[in-house]
């Protein structure tokens, strides 16, 4: 979480997941669902994070640039701590990534021990996103 900087106009996480190679435009749309679905504006968004297999996605990093907010990524591990969080774990990512999800976990990882899920894995042909809300309440 070092990287993000939350306060009462930017309490939410983008989680994203994608094949390699995924298209840009299909992430971006993805993204824009997936906000448009927990209902807040791009301004409300303190930071995208995945996987750390994507660090330089072009997609994931598309993405991030777009609404220029940092993105974050962590380690298989870490992200499988989430999985008592997960609305959709899911055993077929678990065999390929080691974890049981990837958009989930890695927006309640970044947002935070008290984070919830405000839109939980949505899907694209080659992408997945979630969107987290964090606890914390400080300006």
């Amino acid at each position: 979480m070092s990287d993000i900087s939350f306060g009462r106009a930017r309490r939410h996480v983008l989680g994203l997941g994608c094949e390699r190679g995924t298209l840009p435009a299909e992430v971006l749309a993805l993204a824009i669902a997936a906000l448009d679905a927990a209902g807040i504006a791009a301004a409300e968004l303190a930071a995208i994070a995945s996987i750390e297999s994507r660090r330089h996605e072009p997609a994931i990093l598309a993405v991030a640039a777009h609404f220029s907010v940092p993105v974050v990524f962590f380690d298989a591990p870490r992200l499988e701590e989430e999985t008592p969080r997960l609305k959709n774990p899911s055993a077929k990512v678990f065999a390929r990534v080691g974890c049981h999800g990837v958009a989930e976990a890695a927006a309640l990882a970044a947002a935070g021990p008290d984070a919830e899920l405000a839109v939980a894995k949505i899907k694209s042909a080659h992408a997945t996103a979630a969107v987290a809300r964090s606890g914390l309440q400080k300006a």
